[in-house]
């Protein structure tokens, strides 16, 4: 499960993505980056980050740790922008925190390198849960502390907006042509052999537990939360196997 924590302050908006996320402080004193249930894309995006996140991590991957953060919507009483207000108002109770990690710059592919090997376990990692938010124009990819970090999952697992063809969906090709790290000669076959066989049944429903059951209710074709993480856990498994087979668009080093 995750670390549950108590929104304090709403320190200010964070305009960079659509979501509007928001930089917040918390009873355990620490400051997160918050993204809430009542932004547009809903609380999918939510369960996203939580599952790609923590799936990461086990993996070996570098991202900001996950929080829940408990949000009384009289945070936003006294902010002054009409947005932000109608967002905090539409969110309260459980949303989601991720370590602010201070200081950290945005990675441009022409000041940093990655070596192929590094680049091979995040383009496996991207398409294994189908991430078409990692792309040059906008690499979610941070430099902290001289390492390469992963941030913003919500644009994953595109499969969970329509259960009825996850099956298909999920075994689609996926298209590195237009990746941030493709140009540095990602080892996707290596990493495949390295990751791949963590993927297990067991790991995949460590990760699905640490989805809220208030993200998880209410589902159409789905009776409880737990039926639902299951749902989330059996394409990513079909597809570890064989992702790498299914990458296209970048050329692997020699």
């Amino acid at each position: 499960m995750l670390k549950e924590v108590i929104a304090t302050r709403y320190i200010t908006p964070l305009r960079e993505g659509g979501s509007l996320p928001g930089l917040v402080e918390a009873d355990d004193f620490g400051t997160y980056v918050m993204k809430f249930t009542g932004a547009g894309q809903g609380r999918k995006t939510l369960v996203a980050e939580v599952v790609c996140g923590e799936l990461a991590r086990r993996l070996g991957l570098r991202v900001p740790r996950l929080v829940t953060m408990e949000l009384d919507p009289v945070l936003g009483l006294g902010e002054p922008d009409q947005q932000v207000q109608e967002l905090l108002r539409s969110s309260g109770g459980t949303n989601l925190g991720m370590d602010f990690l201070s200081g950290a710059l945005g990675f441009d592919p022409l000041a940093f390198e990655v070596s192929s090997e590094e680049a091979g376990r995040i383009v496996w990692f991207d398409a294994l849960v189908n991430n078409v938010d990692r792309s040059w124009r906008n690499p979610n990819l941070l430099m902290w502390q001289g390492a390469l970090w992963l941030i913003d999952h919500g644009a994953t697992m595109i499969w969970h907006h329509n259960w009825p063809g996850a099956e298909a969906s999920a075994a689609r090709p996926y298209d590195a042509s237009d990746h941030a790290l493709a140009s540095f000669a990602p080892e996707v076959r290596g990493a495949a052999a390295e990751l791949a066989p963590l993927v297990t049944e067991e790991l995949l429903a460590e990760v699905t537990a640490a989805i809220p059951d208030a993200w998880l209710a209410g589902e159409p074709g789905f009776g409880t939360p737990d039926d639902l993480r299951r749902a989330y856990a059996r394409p990513l498994l079909a597809r570890a196997a064989v992702v790498h087979e299914r990458v296209t668009g970048i050329e692997e080093s020699k």
